[in-house]
């Protein structure tokens, strides 16, 4: 190992070890009892950003002068089952495509980090916003630089469990925790979906490594290397997947109610990074694309309804921060059709100019009001509203579709409760029923699993 390799070894340890060492920082201290204060938080958490974005930063440079564009740091296989030829190989790369991902998660987490230090100033929770914070800074960190799949898979875990932790921020009140509930249980349906997917990208082609599926080049350059049928088995899950984590149509349900946290949160999840993950994930595997085209018009469709509906729940939404994040999965729908046509560069670019523009609005949001009565107050009148040439054309019944859609939020929750919440709640419900009947049946009399058992005879003053 030459002199440059050792440089870019130690630079990309220090990038992801920096929000790790955070968290673990964090995480005992809360554990002992003994939570840091809020100057202590605050100084840990500035120096993780700094240390993590200098070196990327510096990682970036070396690429540029010395012309190299893909750097792997491999800290070796942590799993091994032999009798499947299964391993957990725990893999990071710099590339075109990591480099400006993980830099735009160092600095928006540093300016949120920044804003939340005075938001949360003397709040019971300010430890606690912090640790998650922390976690999800080193998923996102984890996500933009895993070079394999089952990498990229634990990033991802740590990224939905802060996202849904911190929707249930205000656990006092009931609103916020049913919430967090809702978007982990989406969390849940789209990573069973990549996890499926992992599985079989490992038995497709030996390994996880995403280098595996491209049989020449690297991003976005290569070709996948496997048939249009597995393309488009493994592109379908890895769909779903990315589906759920940036709320595209079906899934966007969960959006609203993930505003239910603090605007910090909102700002640097739903309207900066989490919510642009799994468009990270299609153009890393964008490659498949080109192999199958049933999954790329998949792919594009999924992005057009995406977009269309965001736009029109944004429209008419009455909360600044819901509006906000449906005006986000509008853009997120659109750099999804980029990603479909082929234009992985734009849709990069995409991301980093909509993330920055959505932070700062989003941030910005509680004072936003405040500003428009004083405008309102300096011109002694409403603000003047006009209708656009667009809106004139379109006829009265649709306008009022549209404004039904939009106000009940595509009717996306009734949907998935109705056709996938209920038909699986009944199923294994009376699988239930089968089984205490079952096992009344073996032991000839009403079981401690019956209906008609006391399940708590103590509570009733009575002994069993």
């Amino acid at each position: 190992m030459n002199t440059t390799e050792i440089v870019f070894q130690l630079l990309g340890t220090a990038v992801v070890a920096s929000p790790a060492i955070l968290l673990a920082i964090l995480g005992l201290s809360a554990l002992s009892g003994r939570p840091l204060n809020e100057s202590s938080i605050s100084r840990l958490t500035q120096a993780s950003v700094l240390f993590s974005l200098i070196p990327a930063i510096g990682i970036l440079a070396m690429m540029l002068v010395l012309g190299t564009r893909y750097v792997p740091i491999e800290w070796g296989d942590w799993v091994t089952i032999p009798q499947h030829d299964f391993h957990f190989h725990l893999k990071f790369v710099f590339d075109r495509l990591s480099v400006p991902f993980v830099i735009l998660s160092c600095v928006l987490c540093g300016v949120v980090g920044s804003f939340t230090r005075r938001y949360l100033h003397r709040e019971a929770g300010y430890a606690r916003f912090f640790l998650y914070y922390a976690m999800f800074f080193t998923g996102m960190v984890t996500s933009s630089l895993a070079g394999t799949i089952e990498t990229l898979f634990v990033g991802w875990e740590m990224v939905g469990l802060s996202s849904a932790l911190l929707v249930a921020y205000f656990d006092e009140r009931e609103t916020p925790v049913r919430s967090g509930q809702r978007v982990w249980s989406i969390y849940r349906l789209s990573d069973a979906a990549f996890l499926i997917a992992a599985l079989s990208i490992h038995h497709m082609t030996g390994q996880g490594d995403f280098g595996g599926l491209m049989s020449s080049g690297i991003w976005p350059d290569g070709t996948a290397a496997v048939t249009p049928q597995q393309a488009l088995f493994v592109g379908t899950l890895l769909l779903v997947a990315a589906a759920g984590k940036s709320a595209l149509f079906p899934f966007s349900g969960w959006l609203p109610r993930a505003m239910e946290g603090p605007t910090p949160s909102s700002a640097i999840f739903y309207g900066a990074l989490s919510v642009h993950l799994g468009a990270y994930l299609l153009l890393r595997v964008s490659p498949l694309f080109d192999v199958s085209m049933t999954l790329r018009v998949m792919v594009i469709t999924l992005g057009v309804l995406s977009a269309a509906s965001g736009a029109l729940m944004s429209r008419v939404q009455h909360d600044v921060k819901v509006s906000l994040a449906y005006a986000s999965l509008t853009q997120v729908g659109i750099i999804v059709v980029e990603i479909g046509l082929g234009f992985q560069y734009l849709a990069l670019i995409h991301i980093v100019g909509h993330a920055c523009m959505r932070t700062m609005q989003l941030l910005r949001a509680p004072t936003l009001l405040r500003d428009y009565q004083t405008m309102e107050n300096a011109l002694g009148s409403r603000l003047p509203t006009s209708r656009s040439r667009i809106d004139q054309w379109i006829p009265v019944w649709l306008e009022r579709w549209c404004y039904r859609f939009g106000f009940g939020r595509g009717f996306m929750d009734t949907a998935l409760d109705q056709w996938i919440v209920a038909p699986f709640v009944s199923i294994f419900q009376r699988f239930d029923s089968w089984e205490r009947a079952t096992t009344d049946w073996i032991s000839h009399e009403e079981s401690r699993e019956s209906d008609k058992a006391e399940l708590h005879p103590e509570s009733t003053g009575r002994k069993t």
